[in-house]
C-alpha cells in the first residue's frame, strides 16, 4: 500500500510540475502584433513639390494650363463629382479617391494636353467645377489632406460611380477590364438609401436607381459596330441578354446570336442614356430598341449614393471606402 501511495504522489507531483512548466512557458510567448502597413509608393519624382510639401500640378483648364497645388485641384474635382451639400463623410471619402486618382494617373499616364500633368476633360480624367467649391468642400479636402488609398503599398485604381443598382461589380465585368482583376475590387452591397428627406434630392436618387432608354435601329446598329460587333439590325432582329457576371450585370448582349460587349456598347451608345449594364429588359418593338435597367455607372468601386447612405448611418470616410475596396487602408503621405 505504501508503494502505491508514493507512486500516486509522484504522478501527481509530475503532473503539477508539467502544468506549471507549461504555464511558465506560455507567459514567455510574445504577444502577436498587427502586421505593419506597407508604406504606399507614389511618383514623387514626377511632380514638383510646393514649399508646404504639397505637390504642384499643371492642369489643363478651359484651353489654358494652370499651375496649382494638388489639394486645390482636389477641391475642384470634389465639387465636380459630388454635390457640395452632401454628408461630410461621403465628401471626405470622395476626396480621398480623387486624390488617389490623380496620383495614379500621373504615375501611369501622360495627359493628351501637351505640357499638362492632367486635365479637367472628363474623357481623360475627373469632372472639375471650381465654381462649386464652398466651405464644406474645403473642409472635406482639408480634413483629408494628403490622404490616399493604399493596397499592399500601391496606389489602386480608385473607381467610383453614381449608383450601384444594389451591388457593385468586378472591373473585368463592369468595365470590360482587359487585365487581371485587381485584388481590391469586390462585389459589395451598394447600401444606397431608399429615399432622402429633400424632395429634389430624392428625385435624383430615384432617377439614378433605375432608368429606361429608347434608341432607333440605326443608332443601336452603329453603336454595336463601334463596340466591335458587325451586325445588321432590323425590326426582326432578335435581342437578348447574353452572359451575366456575378453581380447580375450583362457582360455580353446577343444580336441575332452575335455577341456584343455590353460595357463597350454602353460607351458607344451613350453612358448617359444606357446608364448601366445591369439590364432588366432589352427588346425590339415598333421599329425601336427599348431597354431598362438599374443603377447609374459602371458599378465598380465606390457607389456615391452608397457613400451618401453609409455616411447618413454614421460611417466614417475610411469605413465607407473599405466597404467598397477590400484589403486597403488610407495613408497620409503629406
Amino acid at each position: 500500500m505504501q508503494k502505491r501511495f508514493w507512486s500516486l504522489g509522484a504522478i501527481s507531483l509530475a503532473i503539477m510540475l508539467t502544468l506549471n512548466g507549461c504555464a511558465a512557458q506560455a507567459t514567455e510567448i510574445p504577444e502577436k502584433t498587427a502586421p505593419l502597413k506597407k508604406e504606399v509608393q507614389w511618383s514623387k519624382d514626377k511632380l514638383k513639390m510646393g514649399e508646404d510639401g504639397v505637390p504642384l500640378l499643371r492642369v489643363y483648364v478651359d484651353g489654358n494650363i494652370e499651375t496649382m497645388d494638388l489639394e486645390s485641384y482636389v477641391e475642384g474635382v470634389l465639387a465636380g463629382e459630388m454635390k457640395n451639400d452632401w454628408p461630410m463623410e461621403a465628401l471626405k471619402a470622395q476626396a480621398i479617391l480623387a486624390r488617389t486618382f490623380v496620383l495614379k494617373f500621373v504615375e501611369e499616364k501622360d495627359s493628351k494636353y501637351e505640357g499638362a500633368d492632367i486635365s479637367t476633360d472628363i474623357e481623360e480624367a475627373q469632372a472639375y467645377d471650381a465654381s462649386g467649391v464652398n466651405d464644406r468642400i474645403k473642409q472635406a479636402v482639408g480634413e483629408t489632406k494628403g490622404q490616399v488609398l493604399s493596397w499592399n503599398g500601391e496606389l489602386p485604381y480608385s473607381w467610383f460611380h453614381s449608383h450601384s443598382g444594389g451591388k457593385t461589380d468586378y472591373a473585368v465585368e463592369g468595365l470590360g477590364w482587359d487585365k487581371d482583376e485587381p485584388g481590391y475590387t469586390k462585389i459589395a452591397q451598394g447600401t444606397e438609401p431608399e429615399s432622402v428627406e429633400d424632395e429634389k434630392e430624392n428625385a435624383q436618387l430615384k432617377e439614378a436607381a433605375s432608368w429606361k432608354a429608347t434608341f432607333t435601329l440605326d443608332e443601336f446598329e452603329k453603336a454595336c459596330k463601334k463596340a466591335g460587333a458587325e451586325v445588321d439590325v432590323t425590326g426582326s432582329t432578335k435581342l437578348k441578354i447574353g452572359q451575366k457576371g456575378e453581380s447580375g450585370r450583362a457582360v455580353t448582349l446577343l444580336v441575332d446570336g452575335t455577341e456584343v460587349d455590353a460595357a463597350e456598347l454602353r460607351i458607344a451608345i451613350g453612358s448617359k442614356e444606357m446608364r448601366s449594364t445591369l439590364l432588366v429588359t432589352l427588346e425590339i418593338r415598333d421599329g425601336k430598341v427599348y431597354m431598362s435597367g438599374k443603377g447609374y455607372g459602371h458599378g465598380v468601386g465606390m457607389s456615391q449614393w452608397g457613400a451618401y447612405g453609409m455616411a447618413q448611418d454614421g460611417k466614417t470616410a475610411e469605413e465607407i471606402i473599405r466597404h467598397y475596396f477590400q484589403d486597403t487602408d488610407v495613408q497620409k503621405i503629406w
